[in-house]
């Protein structure tokens, strides 16, 4: 069954796909893999042994060589890691950049949890695997690739096209508010880190998502002491039983649901493509977000969970000092995804009144985020990837989407910079690891992103 579905999906992807009439994409498509497998290959992840740097020259090298000005490339480090910038000159100086986010570092990934090694590609039954497999190393090799034919296509654009990829991204954004700032006059932002198509389970297309808001980030640490003392004499008061009961109760509690504007047109048109209970949920939270069978059914799926409301989750776990003591000290790391319009106090102080136990400690932990307001569903962009998508995905529908986690655009868009989540990867939700184990992504998706990519930076660089 698992080579059947691979090859269900990949017929379906692959369906209808007709390149442009001069725009054949192979010889970009086999370099964005070739990209791609290397660049999983960098462990760039936070910490010692940060490859980050080295991924990031790697891609200059690759620029340079394909036709950029040595000048019009750069690689800045900052504390272990770096990001790039690379200018595809325009031919009108004194208009605004079109710029192309994305990032360059991979959360953590364990290769004895992994069925195979993370920071190794392997290509099987139809499907890329390994650490930024879709999150985010194809789409940004993808669109690296597609600059690179647009050199050996002799292409020039009105307005410079910048690459400003991040090294960061998913802890500290250092490099992003960086970027953000050195950017801060660009026309817009295109982010290959959002957005994106997805699949039924049959690998039928079934919307693309325009993400054109998210929500906000906050971590909040918990935390319980006591005076500890010897195992072998056992207290009522117990920092970990204490933490425990009150993750219970944080598990347990679901924050009141919301909807804006985008998130109602969200459903309602996402509703339109489903069906059964799912599409009934949508279409009735979509018109009142008290329902709670909606909300329970909406609540049930991963996908949509975050779509309804702030989120919080506990993410990571610590106490105790030795095996034959009492803990003096536990902590829990509480990750919460805030819906737009709600204050992190506000969250903070929900968390303080359900976990109801005066001697724990709360603490807000700087990451690296801000709030930030939707960007509009400008008419050139929505134009111009409705022509993209037609390529390979003639007539799917373009849904705007609310991000229900955290990117490089939430800096841009604090400076009022229209961004957008534009990936052209359309994956099912059972195909769905960015972030957890055995991260893969389906490569038929390769052939009708890169005629996307082509179409869309020519359009939106004119």
């Amino acid at each position: 069954m698992r080579h059947l579905g691979s090859m269900v999906a990949a017929l379906a992807l692959m369906a209808g796909t007709a390149q442009a009439k001069g725009a054949d994409t192979s010889q970009a498509e086999a370099q964005a893999l070739e990209i791609t497998k290397r660049a999983i290959a960098f462990r760039t992840v936070q910490g010692p042994g940060n490859q980050t740097p080295d991924y990031a020259e790697y891609l200059k090298g690759l620029l340079v060589a394909g036709g950029f000005a040595a000048g019009d490339v750069t690689v800045t480090r900052v504390d272990d890691t770096a990001m790039l910038v690379a200018y595809y000159r325009g031919t009108d100086s004194a208009a605004k950049p079109l710029v192309l986010s994305g990032h360059m570092d991979v959360v953590e990934a364990k290769p004895a949890d992994w069925e195979r090694d993370p920071f190794t590609p392997v290509i099987e039954n139809g499907y890329l695997f390994g650490r930024g497999a879709t999150d985010m190393k194809l789409d940004g090799a993808e669109v690296v690739a597609t600059l690179l034919q647009l050199k050996r296509d002799g292409f020039k654009p009105r307005r410079d096209i910048v690459i400003a990829y991040s090294g960061d991204e998913e802890t500290t954004m250092k490099t992003t508010q960086a970027l953000a700032a050195q950017f801060a006059n660009a026309e817009l932002v295109l982010n290959a880190d959002g957005g994106g198509g997805s699949l039924a389970e049959d690998g039928h297309p079934q919307f693309f998502t325009l993400q054109g808001a998210e929500k906000t980030y906050a971590d909040f640490q918990l935390e319980f002491t006591n005076p500890g003392g010897h195992s072998s004499a056992p207290r009522k008061i117990n920092a970990i039983y204490q933490l425990a009961r009150v993750l219970d109760r944080i598990g347990a509690y679901q924050f009141t649901p919301q909807a804006d504007a985008l998130t109602k047109a969200f459903f309602t048109e996402a509703a339109k493509q489903q069906t059964g209970e799912t599409a009934a949920a949508m279409r009735a939270f979509a018109a009142d977000q008290s329902d709670k069978a909606a909300i329970a059914t909406l609540s049930a799926n991963p996908s949509y969970i975050g779509q309804i409301g702030t989120t919080c989750v506990a993410t990571m776990l610590s106490g105790g000092h030795a095996i034959n003591a009492l803990p003096q000290r536990a902590t829990a790391l509480i990750n919460c995804r805030i819906f737009p319009g709600v204050k992190v106090e506000d969250v903070q102080a929900k968390l303080v009144e359900v976990a109801a136990d005066p001697a724990m400690t709360i603490k807000y932990v700087e990451m690296g985020t801000i709030p930030n307001d939707a960007s509009p569903m400008r008419p050139d962009v929505m134009k111009a990837v409705r022509k993209a998508l037609d390529i390979g995905y003639k007539g799917v529908p373009i849904i705007p989407g609310m991000s229900a986690g955290a990117s490089d655009s939430m800096w841009f868009r604090s400076r009022g910079i229209p961004s957008y989540g534009v990936s052209p990867t359309f994956i099912k939700d059972s195909d769905s690891f960015s972030h957890g184990l055995n991260e893969r992504t389906p490569l038929a998706n390769l052939k009708p992103s890169m005629a996307y990519w082509k179409s869309l930076i020519t359009d939106l660089s004119r």
